[in-house]
């Protein structure tokens, strides 16, 4: 956890205003959230504090490069993210968690880790099915996408073929 505090950002001896914040994640920053799917990455955050008398503003950004590996070919290749996500702080006694953009802190907190913010961030961002742009476009070329087209072809000629024992079923109708 040690590794976690160079993300704390503290705010109580700021002053009103904009303050900027930059952090570089890698690998190793991931893996403290036991998350290993990324071959490499390279990525570059920057945390916006506004600070106001009665709460906090942060806009958090990242930009970067993930080398992640397709979930069709299973090849590996670059993928960039460009990621924007605000957060409003606000300091209450009562703690209410019913809004994703708003975090009440207690009273007297005087900083924020904002390593789970970024990872949350960037992991929320990615789209559930990673797909390799050249299977998109049909310029990859690999034994897995050869073998999934070997049976996709295989699958529609039996498709076509009529089970004879659906035919009754089909004068029914």
């Amino acid at each position: 956890m040690l590794f976690l505090n160079q993300f704390v950002i503290n705010f109580t001896g700021l002053k009103e205003g904009e303050h900027s914040f930059e952090f570089e994640l890698n690998n190793k920053f991931f893996e403290h959230f036991d998350y290993n799917d990324f071959n490499s990455c390279r990525i570059t955050a920057i945390v916006k504090v506004n600070k106001k008398s009665n709460l906090l503003e942060f806009s958090f950004n990242s930009k970067g490069i993930l080398n992640i590996n397709c979930h069709v070919s299973n090849e590996p290749f670059d993928y960039s993210i460009d990621n924007k996500m605000k957060l409003v702080v606000k300091f209450s006694s009562e703690l209410i968690n019913d809004n994703e953009d708003l975090l009440v802190l207690p009273l007297g907190s005087s900083q924020l880790n904002a390593a789970q913010h970024l990872f949350e961030m960037i992991i929320l961002s990615l789209p559930i099915k990673i797909i390799h742009p050249g299977v998109e476009d049909g310029s990859l070329e690999s034994k897995t996408l050869k073998k999934l087209k070997e049976i996709e072809s295989s699958v529609k000629e039996q498709n076509l073929k009529n089970d004879p024992r659906w035919d009754k079923l089909k004068d029914l109708i």
